[in-house]
């Protein structure tokens, strides 16, 4: 949305300059009677600019190489009679402030015009040069508050909007009872864009006692990029409980994401962890995602398992891997927000390597503190750039029974 003013009119511009002029465009078609609202004007303040438009169309020519800062508006033109000629100027642009005028007989018509948009009506013959001063400021203001109501109310509805997505985006889990493992999630929106995020994540424990758990990151920011991760969220999600299993679950996901994504440019990666609940082991497998961390007691490891291509990329081969979970260790899956932020050292970002470091350094913390604190130090460093450029999701998972 267009700025109402480059800057305030009527505020002294910097190094002491004179004020810039209040600029008025007055539509009238009538010479006669524009030459009386500029002596009026005159009258009320010397500094104010009159540029004469006699028509609509002479008007538009004027509004394509200047902006005013109101237009004095005449509601009886040759080329737009009535409510036309403001419906042309918020065509043109609907951040204009504009004060109609209306003759004796057609007050009615003002009324009407403010209805439409106008801030403000003055009728012809009644109007003195202070009224028609404080009525082209305050015209100016109104709008102004009218645009910043609109922006609050769009911000509003953002929020509202992205709070749906964002619960799409990270579920409440579904784990037997009693669990067999002790899961930890988090989830730290960047908003130095003020847009959504395609990070997700999810984890549910099927009949078998099998604990499935998933994390994800829809490339890009924005409404459409939450509402694919949503997506890509629930269709892993039904299809684990309806049996679908490594290369075939990751096949029927690069379908649901080749459908519903909008544009074939935009990818996404995911990393799908099985675990068994007899026994250490666990199965891995990755659509690009970046490694694991295994948080142990005083202890940090980086898990890197053989990887597929991205969703998106017309991929067929997604390997499954299988490892060990010892006992006492969490695994500890995590979006690239994480550690491709800046460190605070120039433009250096901090890398998998980076993280390690960091991570190693909170060892010694049970898990839920361990994933606060990486991700608090993370955002500590990236403060000196403006913050976290990218939404971080972390899900740390531990066995609390094993067989």
């Amino acid at each position: 949305m267009r700025a109402l003013h480059d800057q305030d009119p009527w505020a002294s511009a910097g190094g002491g300059t004179a004020l810039r002029p209040f600029f008025v465009l007055l539509v009238e078609d009538d010479r006669g009677d524009a030459i009386l609202v500029e002596e009026l004007i005159a009258d009320a303040d010397s500094t104010i600019r009159v540029v004469w438009a006699s028509s609509m169309d002479d008007a538009e020519k004027h509004l394509e190489v200047s902006r005013p800062d109101c237009v004095l508006l005449d509601l009886n033109l040759p080329d737009a009679d009535g409510m036309k000629a403001l419906d042309r100027i918020a065509r043109r642009d609907i951040t204009m402030p504009v004060v109609v005028l209306t003759g004796l007989n057609d007050e009615h018509f003002g009324i009407s015009a403010v209805a439409a948009g106008a801030q403000d009506y003055l009728v012809k013959g009644r109007v003195e040069p202070e009224t028609l001063r404080r009525a082209l400021l305050y015209a100016v203001e109104r709008k102004r508050a009218e645009l910043t109501s609109v922006e609050l109310h769009a911000s509003e509805m953002r929020a509202m909007e992205n709070a749906r997505l964002e619960r799409g985006l990270l579920p409440s889990p579904l784990l037997l009872d009693p669990p067999t493992v002790d899961i930890i999630a988090e989830y730290r929106p960047s908003r130095q864009h003020t847009l959504l995020g395609g990070d997700f994540y999810d984890f549910i424990q099927t009949q078998d006692g099998t604990v499935h758990v998933m994390v994800g990151d829809v490339a890009g920011h924005g409404p459409d990029e939450a509402a694919l991760g949503v997506a890509l969220r629930i269709g892993w999600r039904a299809l684990t409980f309806a049996g679908l299993r490594g290369n075939n679950r990751m096949t029927q996901l690069e379908r649901i994401l080749s459908t519903e994504r909008p544009g074939s440019s935009i990818f996404a990666t995911v990393i799908s962890v099985a675990m068994s609940p007899d026994g250490l082991g666990f199965d891995v497998v990755s659509a690009g995602h970046p490694g694991m961390l295994v948080h142990g007691p005083n202890t940090v490891e980086w898990l890197e398992p053989k990887v597929g291509p991205a969703l998106g990329l017309y991929g067929r081969e997604w390997p499954l891997n299988r490892f060990d979970l010892p006992p006492d260790h969490g695994l500890v899956l995590l979006t690239d927000g994480l550690f491709e932020g800046r460190s605070g050292q120039g433009t250096e970002r901090l890398g998998e390597a980076g993280l390690l470091e960091v991570a190693r350094g909170y060892a010694h913390l049970p898990g839920r503190e361990f994933v606060t604190a990486l991700i608090d130090d993370v955002e500590r460093r990236a403060q000196s750039v403006g913050g976290i450029s990218d939404d971080i999701a972390v899900v740390r998972v531990e066995r609390t029974i094993t067989g």
